[in-house]
């Protein structure tokens, strides 16, 4: 073991090529921050996402410096591996969306930290292309319409089946985005088109005989 490891120490890591890793870090950053505005223009997900696609350009530019260091030393990339190992990472992304760009993202600063740039402008480009007609699709299919979000206590008659029948009745299109279920508590998450702003009222009466302390929520679809 004692030997391994002097020789891992003995390695020469290659010289760092300072403008390569600028041009690298600056290249990860500029993507990333396209891939925000995108993700913010463009996504569906309900959360905050200007708030979220602000975390894209740190994620890319350290994904970028962690690899372009480990890279150059295999006694350093086993270091990442060990620390990797004791780090526990805690979110409450609970839309695949959400992860499925930050993994974007992280491919953004693998791509550029392992100079591989050319692979990495021509991926970014062509899977925003894809995103984008996958996206413009679903805004065609969706129509415009505003989220309905619904809390309330789980009981004979809050029920999925049963908001479907009320949604249906005054709706012209509804979508389920999110639903959590849990022990006690329901809450559903749908984007709903209606013919008019008017049957908001005669909508929320109709939830709120389901059960009077159902929290009934309305919100643009562009979040």
């Amino acid at each position: 073991m004692v030997e391994f490891l002097d020789a891992l120490s003995a390695i020469q890591a290659p010289t760092l090529n300072v403008y390569s890793f600028l041009f690298s870090l600056f290249s990860s950053a500029l993507l990333a921050y396209l891939l925000g505005f995108f993700y913010v223009r463009y996504g569906s997900s309900i959360s905050n996402r200007k708030r979220f696609a602000k975390n894209f350009v740190l994620l890319a530019v350290t994904t970028t410096l962690i690899i372009t260091v480990v890279k150059s030393s295999l006694a350093l990339s086993l270091g990442l591996v060990g620390a990797l190992s004791i780090v526990r990472f805690r979110s409450a992304i609970k839309e695949p969306e959400e992860l499925a760009f930050l993994f974007l993202t992280i491919a953004i600063g693998l791509g550029f930290g392992a100079d591989q740039w050319k692979i990495t402008y021509l991926a970014f480009i062509v899977i925003l292309a894809i995103l984008y007609f996958r996206y413009s699709r679903q805004v065609s299919d969706e129509g415009h319409g505003v989220f309905l979000s619904l809390q309330g206590k789980k009981s004979h008659t809050v029920t999925l089946s049963s908001i479907s029948k009320i949604l249906n009745k005054h709706c012209k299109d509804v979508y389920l985005k999110r639903m959590d279920d849990e022990s006690h508590m329901l809450e559903l998450t749908f984007l709903v088109d209606m013919p008019s702003f008017s049957h908001l009222e005669s909508l929320t009466h109709d939830l709120h005989s389901l059960d009077s302390s159902l929290k009934v929520t309305y919100f643009g679809s562009q979040v």
